[in-house]
């Protein structure tokens, strides 16, 4: 058992009824909303796919085999699940060379929906959103599940990090708490940093869960830091008002909470000592992440998915369909809709 405790506060209470998502590929679907258009000119190529059953990574590999250039000049914007039908962007910088065959590429699970050139590399991140349809099975309790949509298009859910950002039976937790502690060494880059972002998003659930658990989701205190809807930019609430509450609760708004690293917290006053006192008992987690260099940065504590809706196929079965941001987790608002039976499959971020 993971030394770090992962249970975290529903923001109601928690779901009684049950249904099952994934049971084959396309109950699954993910469509990548890049934000903007490829200029048509530039060196590196955008190349839309969809595939299906394959992993991000092993796509990307298989581009560079393909295009004979080094792995570094491939690039996507998120990973998305292997389990699944996803439509996502990927870049190979090929200067100088002329235009590949790229339709050569595609196979049973990999379509070449589009490709276009770039004078920039697409990096990751470089997404405004996604939009999910997830096929649920075996729903034991629909008219609750209706209930529950309504309930999260007026409030919205925890933005917490998904449990995929963890690792199975929470490995990268551990990993990570090890790593930070000088217990564990990890020569490969890109597999430390995974662990020390679980542990950074470990530590911003249970901050937001205390928000949620001692009451205080939607108060706003004192020196409050809140960020602006749709985009990163926060400022900071000197005192309560009428009016920032209504922005509160109508979403223009969102209370935020710590990705914690070096530097003075972004809140002020009451808000800023709540924070503190909290942090205060995972205060060794906190320090381990400040000695790596980490600078403290703010994510919204709400997350409120765009057109969010039902569609029935069956008396048991139902398309639930929604848009979320980059950065935001399918998985924060399945949780808060029904309990989710799935095949034990390791998931990645959809992010």
């Amino acid at each position: 058992m993971s030394e770090l405790n992962t249970e975290f506060t529903f923001l109601h209470q928690p779901p009684q009824g049950r249904a099952a998502i994934r049971t084959q590929p396309d109950d699954f679907q993910v469509q990548e909303i890049l934000g903007y258009s490829p200029e048509g000119e530039g060196e590196h190529f955008f190349l839309h796919i969809r595939k299906t059953g394959e992993n991000t990574d092993w796509v990307a590999r298989q581009l560079a085999q393909f295009c004979q250039v080094a792995p570094r000049d491939v690039s996507y914007a998120g990973k998305k699940d292997r389990h699944a039908v996803t439509e996502q962007w990927f870049c190979v910088r090929y200067p100088g060379k002329a235009e590949l065959n790229w339709q050569l590429f595609g196979s049973d699970t990999i379509e070449i929906l589009s490709v276009v050139r770039h004078p920039r590399k697409l990096r990751l991140g470089n997404l405004q959103g996604n939009r999910f349809q997830l096929r649920l099975r075996q729903v034991t309790d629909m008219a609750e599940l209706r209930q529950r949509v309504e309930l999260i298009r007026e409030t919205g859910v925890p933005n917490y990090f998904g449990p995929q950002r963890f690792g199975r039976e929470n490995g990268n937790l551990d990993r990570g708490l090890a790593l930070l502690r000088g217990e564990f060494k990890e020569r490969q880059r890109q597999k430390k940093g995974l662990y020390i972002s679980a542990i950074r998003s470990w530590l911003f659930n249970r901050l937001v869960s205390q928000r949620i658990a001692g009451g205080y989701w939607h108060q706003l205190f004192a020196g409050e830091a809140l960020m602006l809807a749709g985009s990163q930019s926060c400022f900071v609430l000197d005192q309560p008002d009428s009016a920032t509450q209504q922005r509160l609760e109508s979403g223009d708004v969102s209370l935020t909470a710590p990705l914690w690293g070096q530097g003075e917290p972004l809140c002020t006053d009451k808000a800023r000592a709540w924070e503190q006192s909290q942090v205060a008992e995972y205060a060794e987690v906190a320090q381990l992440l400040e000695k790596v260099g980490l600078k403290k940065e703010r994510r919204a504590l709400c997350l409120r998915p765009q057109d969010l809706r039902l569609e029935p196929v069956a008396e048991d079965e139902c398309w639930l369909k929604f848009s979320l941001p980059s950065g935001a987790f399918a998985t924060s608002v399945l949780r808060e809709l029904c309990q989710i039976d799935e095949p034990i499959r390791g998931m990645q971020d959809n992010e």
